[in-house]
């Protein structure tokens, strides 16, 4: 009796670890197996005239977050193209601002050199868009955004188009807005993205839509509000319009987290 009585005692002091360890078995097999996409996304700095647009690169934050994805960002360590007064839209000749550094307003401070992003981590890549995607990651603000030379002078900066690239050949998603998907037409041909429309009064930069084709890609309308993105199963490359399109902040920002919402789902996919 006494022998039993001691074999139960124990039994009941052991029960609480058994569920303990048993507790954090279910939790790790559940962590394994749901486990969220790891995002890189690159920065060009901050501000709509010479940097990543905040509006555009908050909302992929944002829905990133929401979607339980490990973001983390990148900049390439390198001067801005140019410095511009966001109060009068002038530039400031005199000023001179480097991108990684002014990125880091946007990413709380946890931002990397562009050189430093290995593809073979991450599962998707993602591009905001804004003038710095422009000015500070290619060139073309200055050629063919100006109307100025031929595909060949646009030139994307090297880190990004191997960046790129490699994510490409890998078979990762790479998501971009507003004006970023120009710089996916010049690095991937032939692939299809949409900035918008490419005619009307609440398109103010339509133009740049040509760009897409005289690169070698194509070009897919989406209409006003642009909730609908582009998506090419072929490249896994997902685009929407965002500020490309003159809406409202909500609609921007809606515009954006379709795109995230896309890449994160595609990734989950591959």
């Amino acid at each position: 009796l006494l022998s039993s009585l001691t074999q139960h005692q124990q039994l009941i002091r052991s029960a609480p670890l058994l569920r303990i360890a048993s507790t954090q078995i279910k939790l790790f097999s559940s962590s394994s197996m749901a486990a969220s996409p790891k995002v890189a996304m690159i920065l060009a700095g901050s501000g709509v005239y010479d940097g990543s647009e905040t509006t555009e690169a908050v909302a992929a934050i944002v829905q990133l977050s929401k979607r339980g994805c490990d973001t983390h960002m990148f900049a390439p360590d390198e001067d801005q193209m140019h410095v511009v007064n966001h109060l009068t839209g002038e530039e400031m000749p005199n000023e001179k601002r480097n991108v990684q550094v002014e990125s880091a307003r946007i990413a709380r401070g946890k931002v990397k050199p562009a050189t430093e992003l290995n593809p073979a981590d991450y599962d998707a890549l993602i591009l905001p868009g804004g003038f710095g995607a422009a000015k500070n990651l290619c060139n073309f603000a200055t050629t063919l955004g100006a109307g100025k030379g031929t595909p060949e002078d646009m030139v994307v900066q090297p880190s990004i188009a191997k960046i790129v690239t490699d994510f490409n050949i890998q078979r990762k998603v790479i998501g971009a807005c507003c004006i970023a998907p120009v710089i996916l037409a010049k690095v991937l041909p032939g692939v299809n993205v949409t900035m918008g429309c490419s005619s009307g009064d609440d398109f103010p930069f339509a133009g740049a839509t040509g760009a897409v084709e005289a690169l070698g890609g194509t070009h897919e309308e989406t209409q006003a509000p642009c909730k609908d993105v582009c998506i090419d199963h072929d490249k896994l490359v997902v685009t929407s319009a965002a500020y490309m399109y003159d809406g409202k902040p909500h609609e921007v920002f809606e515009s954006v987290c379709a795109m995230v919402d896309a890449v994160v789902d595609l990734a989950k996919q591959e």
